[in-house]
Order: structure tokens, then C-alpha cells, then sequence
């Protein structure tokens, strides 16, 4: 049985964790509205801009001199994954859906014999993933979205993403990050960005496009033409998707971590009673053998 120093000490160490845990948690849940509201306001926007470029890329079909980030480049043997995690731990499972994911994904594709290029927006996917993918790693950005995401921040990334293209270094780019849906729920979602691809439920079928649910669909008038906006809209657009999946990203992440630091706290508190009830007992004990030590001397003089 520990003596009462050392649960004395225990308790201390506990304690202290549990303050630092609680303010974790109270930064966690300031950043979380901020960060949880600029997603939400940004994510109409990143649906509306592939409904459009879905409308574009019906109008024109299979003609002649299609962009080959709408058409593709006829294979998909070397495929780009984005992997957006944290740059920090300490928020529950946040990172680890997202790396799990995308191993799955490079796996698959390996046994499929395509090659695969994996690109970490966030030191922790790097971290989790260099051991199995270390040559397939091409590149880490570390310090994205630490003071709020801005799309300066993205900018470059998106910018590069299309120069590897436009160089023929990949077929197919698909991001993979945490959907924000609630401070304890994200939802690891893989969204293919090149060749363009509208996810799922944000096809333009007259049900979601309208001023109502069942009106009638938009219609887009463009000027110049769509085959001369094309050039620059679907560079435009994978800047806005990848700008859109670190806001969800940033959102989960502070609500995981506001979730996880509150299990923490929670658990450092049950600690603590445990680490009470025994210090007393053992306490109580220790004085109940002194004094036995007492009565038992002066019996025997």
C-alpha cells in the first residue's frame, strides 16, 4: 500500500493536470464558435460553386477541348491524396480517422497497382503515416489555419496541387478530411477534386438549387462562353473545395479537442475522489495502529 506522501503527491500531480486540462477545454470551446461559424458560412458557398461547375460541365458534354481537370487525362494510375489533419494532438480521435482513412485508401490503391503521392496538411498525418508511406509522401504543410484559416493560407496549396497537374505528376487528386457535424460528431469524408466530381448530394437535380426545395433548377448565363471560363474556374474551384475542407477541418478539430480535454477533466476529478477515499482510509488506518502502539505499551508497564 502507497504511504501518504506518495498520495499526497498523487493527488497534487492529478489536480494540476485537471487545471490544465479545463482551460485546454475552455480555449478549445472559444476557438470552436469562431471556427465552427466560418465553416458553416463558407460551406453554401463551396456547394453553390460545384453546382455551377457541375451545370458547366453537363452544358458542355463530351466537346472538343474540354479542360482536362473536368474530362481527366484519360487514366488513373497515379492518384494525389491530401490528407488534412492537426498539426497538434491532444484531441481525441480527430487524427486518427483521418490517417486510418487514408492508409485505407493507399492500400487499396496499391493492390489495385496505381501509384500513390500523398500530400500532408498537418504534421500529425505525416507523423502517423510515414512508417508504412514514407517514400509515397511527398510534401508537409505545418501551420494552416493556427491563427483562424484563411485562404491566403490555402492559396499556395491549391495553386500547387494544380502546377503538379498541369505537369502530369498525378491522374487523380482526392482530400481527405473531418466533416464538421457537431463539437462530438466528424465525419471522415474522402472528396475526389481532380477531375472534377460533385460529391455526393450536391448534384444539380432540381431539388437543392432552387429558392425552395422542389423548385425549379438554376440557370446559369455566362459571359464570355463556358469553354473560355473553364481555364480559370476549375483551378478557382479546387482552391475553393481544399479552403472549404480545412474550415470543416479546423471546426472538428476544436470540438474534438473541446470534447477530449472534457473527458479528461472529468476522469482527472473521479481520479482525484479515488485517490482521497484512499488516502484517508490509509490515514485512518495509520492512526488506528499508533494508537493501538499506545494502549498496547502502557498496558505492558
Amino acid at each position: 500500500m502507497a504511504n501518504l506522501k506518495d498520495l499526497k503527491v498523487r493527488i497534487s500531480s492529478v489536480n494540476s493536470t485537471r487545471k490544465i486540462t479545463a482551460a485546454m477545454k475552455m480555449v478549445a470551446a472559444a476557438k470552436l464558435r469562431r471556427a465552427q461559424e466560418g465553416a458553416e458560412a463558407a460551406r453554401a458557398y463551396a456547394e453553390r460553386m460545384n453546382r455551377m461547375v457541375q451545370s458547366v460541365a453537363d452544358s458542355l458534354g463530351g466537346i472538343d477541348g474540354t479542360p482536362k481537370m473536368l474530362a481527366g487525362t484519360g487514366s488513373d494510375d497515379t492518384h494525389l491524396i491530401i490528407a488534412c489533419t492537426a498539426d497538434r494532438g491532444l484531441c481525441g480521435g480527430f487524427n486518427g480517422s483521418i490517417i486510418r482513412q487514408t492508409r485505407t485508401m493507399a492500400q487499396k490503391l496499391k493492390r489495385e497497382g496505381k501509384t500513390v503521392k500523398i500530400l500532408c496538411l498537418g504534421r500529425k498525418g505525416r507523423d502517423g503515416l510515414k512508417r508504412e508511406f514514407k517514400a509515397d509522401i511527398i510534401d508537409t504543410v505545418e501551420g494552416i489555419g493556427r491563427r483562424g484559416v484563411e485562404y491566403g493560407e490555402v492559396r499556395p496549396v491549391a495553386e500547387n496541387v494544380t502546377a503538379m497537374f498541369d505537369e502530369g505528376e498525378f491522374d487523380v487528386c482526392t482530400i481527405v478530411f473531418n466533416r464538421f457535424q457537431s463539437a462530438m460528431t466528424q465525419i471522415p469524408t474522402a472528396q475526389q477534386l481532380i477531375p472534377f466530381t460533385a460529391p455526393e448530394g450536391e448534384e444539380d437535380d432540381g431539388k437543392n438549387t432552387g429558392p425552395a426545395e422542389g423548385g425549379p433548377s438554376a440557370i446559369y448565363i455566362f459571359e464570355p462562353e463556358e469553354q473560355d471560363m473553364l481555364p480559370d474556374l476549375l483551378p478557382r474551384n479546387v482552391g475553393v473545395q481544399v479552403f472549404q475542407a480545412l474550415l470543416e477541418s479546423a471546426a472538428s478539430e476544436h470540438g474534438a479537442r473541446m470534447t477530449a480535454m472534457d473527458n479528461a477533466t472529468r476522469n482527472a476529478g473521479d481520479m482525484i475522489d479515488k485517490l482521497t477515499l484512499t488516502y484517508n482510509r490509509t490515514r485512518q488506518a495509520a492512526i488506528t495502529r499508533e494508537l493501538i502502539e499506545i494502549i498496547s505499551g502502557a498496558e505492558a508497564l
